[in-house]
């Protein structure tokens, strides 16, 4: 146990859904507190004005400003919390460009509880090594524990590859997707579609429902909640 106050996270995210699914991934991983969250930029600001933050999980592309340009504006009014971006870009550009302005980690859009938690344990170790180092070493070891995470953990038997395709095809469907529809659509057993479905809804990224109006027993149909890119 630590005596140690808890890293307080802001959640700004433009997708309400998404942003209740964050606020609660925040407040499961020990040590870490959510004191709020922001669907813009400018309700982001207020609270920021307000209440003391150490780290924002910050959604890059927001109705009203981009996620970096917001952070280059609180870099310039004197706001030093560090910021954990998530997006679904990878354009690599974007992540050098956000170095600058402290931007510790980035989060790819759709991600795991088990992803999420695994950058903030990594960064409640940086956070944690304050003051002087003693020497190289110990500052080799604090900015290692921070970028260098290890791999997520997804559910035995699930992929991330296989899960980007899932998810893709899930957000294109409006009118959502039974497991068999899916199934022929990406090229896999419907098994196996429905696991990764309803992984979806265990995430809170996708939700179910009957579909009835056919002989026997109703299947389900899935569709995505989570509206951010």
């Amino acid at each position: 146990m630590t005596d140690a106050p808890a890293i307080r996270v802001l959640v700004v995210e433009d997708d309400p859904v998404a942003a209740d699914a964050h606020v609660m991934y925040v407040g499961r991983v020990p040590g870490f507190v959510a004191v709020g969250k922001a669907h813009t930029g400018a309700e982001a600001r207020r609270i920021l004005d307000r209440t003391a933050v150490d780290l924002l999980l910050l959604d890059l592309h927001l109705p009203d400003v981009h996620g970096l340009q917001f952070a280059r504006s609180l870099r310039a009014a004197g706001h030093h919390a560090d910021v954990i971006a998530v997006t679904s870009a990878r354009d690599l550009t974007v992540v050098r460009e956000g170095v600058s302005l402290g931007v510790v980690q980035y989060v790819l859009k759709p991600f795991t509880f088990a992803t999420l938690r695994d950058r903030l344990v990594r960064y409640a170790e940086f956070h944690a090594a304050v003051g002087e180092a003693s020497g190289q070493d110990e500052v080799d070891r604090a900015l290692a524990s921070l970028r260098a995470p290890s791999p997520a953990a997804l559910p035995k038997g699930l992929s991330g590859p296989t899960l980007e395709r899932v998810t893709s095809a899930l957000r294109e469907a409006e009118a959502g997707l039974t497991a068999a529809a899916l199934a022929e659509s990406v090229g896999i057993s419907r098994i196996t579609a429905r696991r990764y479905l309803e992984h979806l809804v265990e995430t809170g990224r996708a939700d179910r429902s009957p579909l009835y109006g056919q002989v026997g027993r109703p299947e389900l149909v899935y569709r995505w909640v989570v509206r951010g890119r």
